[in-house]
């Protein structure tokens, strides 16, 4: 009987002693699977706090963009409000020039009837010169003749053709 109960420890022992290896390969087994699953939760946990910097950056450059563009349309609009001034200026101006053009075409429309003008009195003035001319030439003839006459006066013995 003791080779049965020898037996039966050893088999007990054998059992146990199986038991605590599987013990400690499940244990080691669990201890590397915490190890690494601590790892990996530490690798999420920096992933996450980097993905919250980025968040939080991505939040700041999108208010930075926000006030660039807050100021990028109040700049277009101001822009579109002296653009729209400059072009009613432009408008006026162009009405101020169309009227003195017209005004200006008019004025020359008149110099040039005035000239036109000038010019008739011109061929005119020409016209009464010569006649000024030839009726100096008449008065010239005339003056030569009433000199002949006058020197016969101022020698009458010229008058009588018997006391020469």
């Amino acid at each position: 009987m003791n080779d049965t109960i020898k037996t039966g420890n050893a088999g007990k022992t054998l059992l146990i002693v199986i038991a605590i290896i599987f013990a400690i390969f499940a244990g080691t087994g669990m201890g590397l699977f915490m190890y690494n699953m601590g790892n990996d939760m530490t690798n999420m946990t920096r992933s996450v706090v980097q993905m919250t910097k980025d968040v939080h950056s991505m939040a700041s450059n999108m208010n930075s963009m926000s006030g660039n563009m807050i100021a990028m349309a109040n700049s277009m609009v101001v822009g579109q409000q002296k653009m729209g001034d400059d072009f009613a200026n432009v408008a006026s101006d162009m009405h101020v020039m169309v009227g003195s053009m017209k005004s200006m075409s008019q004025d020359m429309s008149g110099l040039g009837r005035h000239i036109g003008t000038m010019n008739i009195n011109m061929a005119e003035m020409n016209q009464s010169m010569g006649r000024m001319s030839n009726d100096m030439a008449v008065m010239n003839q005339s003056m030569g003749a009433m000199r002949y006459d006058i020197n016969k006066f101022t020698q009458p013995e010229k008058l009588m053709p018997f006391f020469r």
